[in-house]
């Protein structure tokens, strides 16, 4: 595993203001997620008007289940992580361990459990550790004096 300098921003645990920056990224993650429903429910329409479609998205998102599973880290490569969402609660999630912080792995807001909101911006976070620590290195076995030295 290569090292990875995690970065923080804020301290989750600490009082917190909201920043204009904090208001404006909520506000454009509902945007996005309002967008994103609109889509979702068209397809939906559609699908439910076109049974060999419903098919093939059924099909797809089959796929794209199997693929997902393929990528199953272990738990040394993931990386956990104490963060502040916008509406205040304080949460723990996951990344893939090469990501220097939740945000850039794709985690900007999370559903929040204590309020049920659904799309709360992450506003602080700070690394806690690894799931478990990586395994030791295995050193490669030596050759057989045969195969070291052929005739």
């Amino acid at each position: 595993m290569r090292e990875v300098e995690y970065r923080s921003s804020g301290v989750p645990l600490e009082e917190y203001e909201l920043t204009r920056s904090d208001h404006r990224r909520q506000k454009q993650s509902d945007e996005i997620r309002q967008w994103a429903q609109r889509q979702v429910d068209e397809d939906i329409a559609k699908c439910r008007a076109d049974p060999a479609r419903e098919e093939r998205r059924r099909q797809a998102f089959a796929e794209l289940a199997k693929l997902m599973e393929s990528f199953k880290k272990q738990d040394h490569e993931i990386m956990q992580w104490r963060v502040r969402l916008y509406c205040g609660h304080i949460i723990e999630t996951e990344a893939h361990y090469s990501y220097t912080d939740p945000v850039s792995a794709g985690a900007h807001s999370k559903r929040c459990p204590e309020c049920g909101e659904e799309q709360s911006t992450i506003v602080a976070y700070e690394p806690i550790g690894l799931l478990a620590e990586p395994p030791e290195p295995r050193l490669a076995s030596p050759l057989p004096p045969e195969a070291a030295h052929p005739s």
